[in-house]
């Protein structure tokens, strides 16, 4: 039982997988190679971080729950909104960030829109990234 429940798992990550390759490779975006930087940054945070397509666009998720989205409709800079989840929680509390780049848009208690910029600025906003999402993560 255990091998078969192991298998159907594999076969949903390789579909993500390829879904996301797929995703990536026919993207027209002014901000590909930043897209990606930014990609391996939110991945090397914790390992219990994933990625794939979520609401159409790359997205990323823990065990848990699905919690940053690329904002791809944006052309002049990298933009990912911070969630936690599809679904209204009950139990939420205001989410505070330590954010001394002001990197951080708030949208609403559970929500923010967190703008990198583009170019060198995405690699300058790298360790404020990392910051955001371990401390987002916290709230999932």
């Amino acid at each position: 039982m255990a091998e078969i429940a192991a298998a159907r798992s594999t076969k949903k990550i390789a579909a993500a997988d390829d879904e996301l390759a797929d995703y990536l490779k026919a993207l027209k975006h002014p901000l590909k190679k930043e897209i990606e930087a930014v990609r391996l940054v939110i991945l090397g945070v914790s390992p219990a971080i994933s990625e794939g397509i979520k609401w159409n666009v790359p997205s990323f998720r823990t065990e848990k729950e699905w919690f940053a989205t690329f904002n791809v409709r944006a052309q002049e800079s990298v933009q990912l909104i911070f969630h936690l989840g599809a679904k209204k929680r009950s139990d939420l509390k205001a989410i505070k960030l330590s954010d001394p780049r002001g990197l951080v848009k708030w949208l609403g208690k559970d929500r923010a829109m967190v703008t990198l910029g583009a170019g060198r600025d995405v690699l300058a906003n790298r360790k404020a990234l990392e910051a955001i999402v371990r401390a987002w993560i916290k709230h999932l």
